[in-house]
């Protein structure tokens, strides 16, 4: 007969130093012991602290999440769910978000990013969404530093590993390198689902006296302190923290999906939510705050894989590949035949209640009696200092000079390791699994596409964030991290909706940090309005420091289109020979923060492009149109590296040489890499007529070159062979990966 263990540990009152060990702050505490009348134990201080984390709780910027427009006529559910739903005809709807794990990631790259995966595909299917497109967003330190190549092979071999072994394509992304991620990488992950318009399914309980049902993996002692480690900073001993990453399970992934959708279709579910961060704790506050209910868990009864754990080991546990639902009266069973049938444990370990507290019962004693009211709503929120960040001046492009090698200066620019091909990374993701990929990282396009499937419709999908852009002007930053989503979508032709958005910075608690979220918000609420394309969902990552260093600020955007005819839709691979390279909209010649100054002068000065919204949305509706009337055989949007990048990207992806007419050698320069916002590059058999009707819609249009041979050229100024090129821009990451 085994005995009872000492549970005195866990039911010793904590005072304020423990709460500092859990990343609870004095005032913190204090507002504990004014919510309690008494001193909590290690339970229930564990249990604040991670519903107070940054991670959770957004303590620091929710009162600034509060600008982002969060409706228009297509919008289902904004933010405060699982994930963001739209509407896309026909009784159908999207469900959507992006999440990070960027600290998991650094300390365990392939776990990191693999469970990072995981993550995010639970958000979106338990809403009632079958996931069909998954994208990542990546920023890795200086390729020459000690760690960023273990780092890149393993996060990429994480996120490989786990979504093609689920089953669902990797259709798009972004990779980038900079030293100012060096001690802090980035993994964002976002993931795309399909669900029937009237069955999305929330996580509010409905009421009292409901069976709560743990089904899943069985919790293990993986990923405690999870979330209150990713709400906190890097310094020299993070690595020891490896215990607090989680360990991903794909296939146990795929029997929990369909499990998840069985048991909705079954009609037995009142209220879903899965384990992310702070897990039980997490998933069982939520469901019950949501629904104004209180809960009662049997912790004995939570499925263990792990001898001896504790409630507080329970509790704070982020084992992966877990969920936990309200079922409706009586229908207990149903959910055990669904379980029994794709192998899961599964148990019934408590029940709401009426009390609006959440109690906790462990081995026949109460462990945890605290209100939910603090741990839901009701959490700590500040308004934190903040200050204006300092600006760049505005560079005058006649200030910047002419490259010295017209031919180096391009392939410093294409082939830098931002601009250059990431096939080496994108042929370790399937890309195609469930065969409704139309255009994907291969096929040459500005955002992935995936055929909503029995219909003639297509969704497009993209993630984009310029760091350098935010880190001079993060308001100015902020707007281009949305307009150019924007853009990316309209390339393709498709109709931008929504976005989910994923805020990376460091230390919110210092103002100059603070300044840079607060104003990068600003200038994303603003785009946000002017292009109707509200915010459904998202997450924020603050505290991505090492020793006092702050990444540069990247607020990346994930962005979905909608195609109402997928037969409809144009990349940047398909230039013949003889058609015409035509620029829509202007160049003014802005150079601050642009690749060619980094690449080229070896500068970061500079304010960045200003985008101007109103041009944005004119310029992208005519492109759209013209796509539509399937005037134009190649769609490009201008951003890195400017009119060179863009041009760089049709040759190759059509296999077809570009003469370039830019000719003079004091200023050619000014055209060729200037990244004026606004701008698409487009090829066509007909400019005349093309150019006729920019004009006649207010916009500025030019013949800037053509398709021909199989060299890339421009005047007497760089003769580059198309397949040096290509050479140079495949060349870079498997030979750097090879040491």
């Amino acid at each position: 007969m085994s005995q009872t263990p000492d549970l005195s540990p866990l039911l010793a009152p904590q005072d304020a130093k423990a709460g500092a060990e859990h990343g609870i702050n004095a005032g913190e505490f204090q507002i504990i012991l004014d919510r309690l009348g008494r001193q909590p134990n290690l339970v229930e201080l564990g249990v604040f602290s991670v519903m107070w984390s940054e991670h959770c709780s957004y303590k620091s910027t929710r009162r600034h999440l509060g600008k982002f427009p969060t409706k228009n006529d297509r919008v289902i559910q904004g933010p405060g769910e699982n994930a963001g739903v739209i509407d896309i005809g026909d009784g159908q709807a999207c469900i959507f978000k992006m999440e990070s794990h960027n600290h998991p990631s650094y300390i365990e790259p392939y776990q990191g990013a693999a469970t990072g995966v995981g993550g995010i595909m639970r958000d979106v299917f338990t809403m009632g969404a079958r996931p069909v497109a998954l994208l990542n967003a990546l920023r890795f330190g200086d390729p020459e530093h000690e760690k960023t190549r273990r780092l890149v092979t393993g996060v990429v071999s994480g996120i490989g590993g786990y979504g093609n072994c689920v089953g669902v394509p990797t259709v798009a992304g972004e990779t980038n390198f900079h030293r100012g991620y060096n001690g802090n990488i980035l993994v964002n992950a976002m993931c795309v689902g399909l669900a029937k318009a009237d069955s999305i399914f929330y996580s509010a309980a409905p009421g009292p006296g409901l069976s709560v049902v743990y089904f899943g993996s069985k919790t293990g002692r993986d990923g405690i302190h999870g979330a209150t480690m990713s709400s906190a900073e890097f310094d020299d001993e993070s690595e020891s923290k490896r215990p607090t990453v989680q360990v991903g399970d794909p296939f146990a992934e795929k029997l929990l999906i369909e499990a998840t959708l069985e048991l909705m279709a079954s009609g037995a579910v009142a209220a879903i939510q899965d384990m992310g961060a702070a897990g039980l704790t997490s998933s069982s506050v939520e469901m019950a705050g949501k629904g104004g209910v209180g809960i009662e868990l049997d912790m004995d009864a939570v499925p263990q894989r792990e001898t001896g754990m504790t409630a507080y080991e329970m509790m704070l546990s982020e084992s992966q590949e877990r969920m936990l639902a309200v079922l409706k009266p009586g229908r207990e069973e149903d959910g055990y035949r669904i379980f029994k049938k794709w192998g899961l444990d599964a148990a019934v370990i408590g029940r709401t209640t009426d009390t609006g507290r959440l109690v906790l019962n462990h081995h026949g004693k109460v462990v945890c009696d605290v209100p939910l009211a603090p741990l839901f709503d009701d959490a700590p929120l500040y308004d934190r200092p903040w200050v204006q960040p300092e600006l760049h001046p505005r560079i005058d492009p006649k200030d910047v000079p002419a490259p010295d090698s017209w031919p180096d200066a391009v392939l410093n620019v294409v082939c830098c390791p931002d601009m250059a091909s990431k096939r080496w990374l994108w042929e370790q993701y399937d890309r195609h699994v469930m065969a409704d990929t139309l255009q994907d990282s291969a096929t040459g396009a500005d955002a992935g596409v995936v055929r909503v499937h029995g219909t003639d419709k297509g969704l497009a999908v993209t993630s984009d964030c310029t760091p350098r852009y935010v880190q001079n002007d993060p308001y100015e930053g902020g707007k281009q991290c949305v307009a150019e989503a924007w853009r990316n979508l309209t390339a393709v032709g498709s109709r931008p909706i929504a976005i989910t958005d994923n805020l990376n910075f460091g230390n919110p608690q210092r103002p100059e940090i603070m300044g840079q979220i607060v104003r990068a918000i600003d200038g994303m609420a603003e785009a946000c309005r002017v292009l109707d394309f509200p915010v459904v969902s998202g997450n924020v990552s603050l505290y991505n420091e090492t020793n006092g260093v702050a990444i540069p600020p990247t607020p990346t955007v994930g962005a979905v289109g909608l195609l109402p005819n997928y037969d409809v839709t144009v990349g940047f691979g398909g230039m013949a020979e003889g058609e015409t390279l035509v620029l829509i909209g202007e160049t003014r010649g802005e150079l601050g923060a642009s690749l060619y100054l980094r690449e080229v002068l070896g500068r970061e000065d500079g304010a960045p492009p200003p985008v101007d919204l109103a041009l944005e949305k004119k310029t992208g509706d005519f492109v759209r149109d013209r796509i539509e009337a399937g005037a134009l055989t190649c769609v490009h949007d201008l951003s890195d590296g400017g009119l060179i990048g863009a041009a760089a990207d049709i040759a190759l992806a059509s296999d077809c040489g570009i003469e370039l007419d830019a000719t003079s050698p004091e200023h050619a320069h000014i055209l060729l890499f200037a990244e004026d916002q606004a701008r698409y590059l487009v090829t066509v058999a007909d400019p005349a007529t093309l150019i006729a009707e920019a004009q006649a819609a207010g916009l500025h249009a030019s013949v800037v070159g053509r398709a021909k041979g199989r060299d890339f050229m421009s005047g007497d100024l760089f003769r580059i062979p198309l397949d040096h090129l290509r050479e140079m821009h495949e060349g870079w990451m498997p030979n750097w990966i090879q040491g």
